[in-house]
């Protein structure tokens, strides 16, 4: 009898904490949706309809904002050099990331913990306090305004992200690879493209996911860094703001718009960001 009342007790309680952990989880997916949600309809309505106070009202829909936006030259200049520093951001930060990570993780010299902690520390700097420094050097060395100059900015908040998410991944690794391949004649270059590239890749494309996320979502260094070259889609989209006139629908679908790539980028990896964040959690 006490045995039964014991077990009834437990999954009752089990049942408690399941209910709660799902309601929990489902009012933060509900705050974290509403405003894509809000950003995704607007972008089908008139601004003057935005503007009643019904964000769910359905009546009236169209298509002039996305229009407007896709007609806006700023707009399509923003989101082609967001791609590109992007990209180019996200490769630099991995190639070099990467083989900090790997000297750190594999070779013993002093000062190597210092190392390690002085990079995470560079990446907790506020950009705020940095972004005036680089603005002076950039416009020194003539780098402002560029897409080379806007490259090297992201790629300097991306590097150390990069170098402590692929840590663990490098220090998993068994030396008995590395030796055997030393044995075999191959080179320390050899061994890390041939041997530790290969086996770290899931860690290398959670951290392709998020410098690229990092990169296309900045706003501070594009706002400040670039006029009108180099500007990347976030500025452009604050421009359609900035105005005489504030254009909510079309800031509105070209924030729609800059939600397909992070979309499809996230969704196309999305097996293997599994799987290095899930190999990342057990070898750290």
């Amino acid at each position: 009898m006490m045995d039964r009342r014991s077990r009834r007790r437990k999954r009752t309680r089990k049942f408690l904490i399941n209910l709660v952990v799902a309601v929990v989880a489902f009012v933060i997916l509900a705050i974290e949706l509403y405003p894509i949600a809000i950003t995704v309809l607007n972008g089908f309505r008139r601004d003057i309809h935005i503007l009643s106070g019904q964000p769910f009202k359905l009546s009236q829909l169209t298509l002039r904002s996305y229009q407007l936006v896709l007609k806006n030259a700023g707009f399509r200049i923003g989101m082609r050099n967001s791609i590109v520093v992007g990209l180019l951001s996200t490769f630099i930060s991995l190639l070099v990331g990467a083989m900090a990570s790997y000297g750190i993780a594999r070779f013993k010299f002093k000062g190597r913990n210092s190392l390690a902690y002085s990079f995470l520390v560079l990446r907790m700097l506020p950009q705020v306090s940095l972004v005036i420094a680089l603005y002076l050097m950039f416009s020194d060395i003539g780098l402002r305004d560029t897409i080379s100059g806007l490259t090297l900015a992201h790629t300097s908040f991306n590097v150390p992200y990069v170098i402590w998410l692929l840590l663990p991944f490098f220090t998993a690794v068994d030396r008995a690879y590395e030796e055997a391949a030393m044995v075999d004649g191959c080179t320390r270059q050899g061994v890390f493209f041939r041997i530790f590239l290969p086996i770290v890749a899931p860690g290398l494309v959670v951290g392709a996911v998020f410098a690229f996320l990092n990169s296309w979502n900045e706003f501070m260094y594009a706002l400040i860094l670039t006029g009108v070259k180099a500007k990347t889609a976030p500025v452009a989209i604050n421009g359609l703001l900035g105005g005489e006139t504030l254009t909510w629908g079309q800031a509105c679908a070209a924030g729609t718009i800059m939600l397909i790539p992070v979309f499809i980028f996230t969704l196309g990896m999305q097996k293997f960001l599994i799987r290095g964040i899930t190999a990342g959690g057990v070898k750290g």
